[in-house]
């Protein structure tokens, strides 16, 4: 997805609009209750009941779906003293609109999330209600839709699991992933719409412990997974740190999982084969999978190699789904495994551009920087 300039401007400041940030979250131990943005915000009205993973990650679809920014709506946003409960005229209407969404919804859908605010605005204030003869008669744009069709009888395309097992060929087996325990590593991340890196380390431990870290001057941006639970920190957020929950956990463990990715054919209770397309020049199989729950996730696979191209994932929200997408590539071999070392790292109100530098395979890996990371002083 293109993030528009206009949202670049607050990326850094103000990214809490992209609260599906890497995975989403809320800011308590899972034990304990769920943070509800009803106790953390003020003037919550269209969205009540939301915890605060979810109500961050409706803020990001609205920021996705009309190419807005924090303080579109919100008075200050960016400044010392932003006034976030203050409405503004834009802030009514945009209650409303929800209103007018769950509605439709529920009226012509059985309480169904068909109608979202991307399916008018289409990253537009105002939507279009005539076809342009240019788009008409251009290339068109693909816009797959998030539960992908079945590819129809008659197509030949391999079976899910010849497909899966072909990547656990191309990275180098079963018998040398097995082998693989752990790593660490070090690198850059480069947030979109910036002319330098930061420095990030990586910690990662079978079968599903993951630690990023960027280090940023405002203070670290970090994303876990310890096997139980999920965090992210962000510096400069509204709320700074956030546990994640429901399909946005669900999203932090899989990436966790994918570090290891021997076992990616018990990921997913289901497998469904879609139509194959293009990246970037190279032709993609593509393969879904989906779970109890809803969660859903969809892997592209380059037909030639057999390695991951590009993984998207899906956490839910008051206002549709919200997507997390990874583009690998510069595959290298790392103890007889093929690792990507560079891969960006997408979704709604922003992107990451990450490149390793180094990678220790096997190596130990503290305990303490897989659980949850420590928030920067506000």
């Amino acid at each position: 997805m293109k993030i528009p300039t206009k949202k670049l401007v607050f990326s850094g400041a103000v990214a809490w609009l992209g609260a599906a940030l890497p995975f989403g979250g809320v800011a308590v131990a899972q034990a304990q209750k769920s943070q509800m943005a009803d106790d953390v915000f003020k003037n919550i009205q269209a969205l009540k009941g939301l915890t605060v993973d979810d109500f961050m990650g409706t803020m990001g679809l609205f920021s996705a779906a009309l190419n807005v920014c924090c303080g579109d709506c919100h008075v200050g946003a960016g400044g010392s003293e932003p006034k976030w409960d203050e409405d503004i005229p834009r802030k009514k209407v945009a209650r409303h609109m929800v209103e007018v969404m769950n509605k439709i919804n529920r009226e012509s859908f059985g309480g169904a999330q068909v109608v979202t605010c991307w399916t008018c605005h289409r990253g537009s204030g105002a939507p279009a209600t005539t076809p342009p003869i240019d788009s008409i008669y251009s290339d068109p744009v693909s816009t797959p839709p998030d539960l992908l069709p079945q590819a129809t009888t008659g197509t030949v395309q391999p079976s899910a699991a010849q497909i899966l097992g072909k990547y656990i060929q191309a990275l180098g087996g079963a018998d040398n992933l097995a082998k693989l325990t752990s790593y660490t590593a070090k690198g850059t991340a480069t947030t979109f719409g910036q002319d330098f890196g930061n420095p990030v380390e990586i910690y990662a431990k079978a079968p599903d412990r993951l630690a990023t870290i960027v280090h940023q001057r405002e203070g670290d941006m970090a994303r876990t997974f310890d096997g139980h639970d999920a965090w992210v920190t962000l510096p400069l957020t509204v709320v700074q740190q956030y546990q994640l929950h429901g399909s946005a956990f669900e999203g932090g463990k899989l990436d966790a999982q994918m570090a290891f990715p021997g076992n990616i054919e018990h990921l997913f209770t289901t497998w469904r084969v879609s139509f194959p397309t293009i990246i970037d020049g190279r032709d993609v199989s593509v393969v879904q999978g989906s779970r109890e729950g809803g969660f859903i996730a969809t892997f592209y696979f380059d037909k030639q190699t057999g390695l991951l191209r590009r993984m998207v994932r899906y956490a839910g929200s008051a206002v549709g789904r919200v997507p997390t997408q990874f583009d690998y590539s510069d595959y290298r071999p790392v103890a007889g495994v093929m690792m990507p070392f560079k891969w960006t790292f997408g979704w709604v109100s922003g992107r990451e551009d990450y490149t390793l530098t180094e990678v220790h395979p096997n190596a130990p890996v503290d305990q303490s920087k897989l659980a949850k990371p420590v928030a920067a002083a506000q």
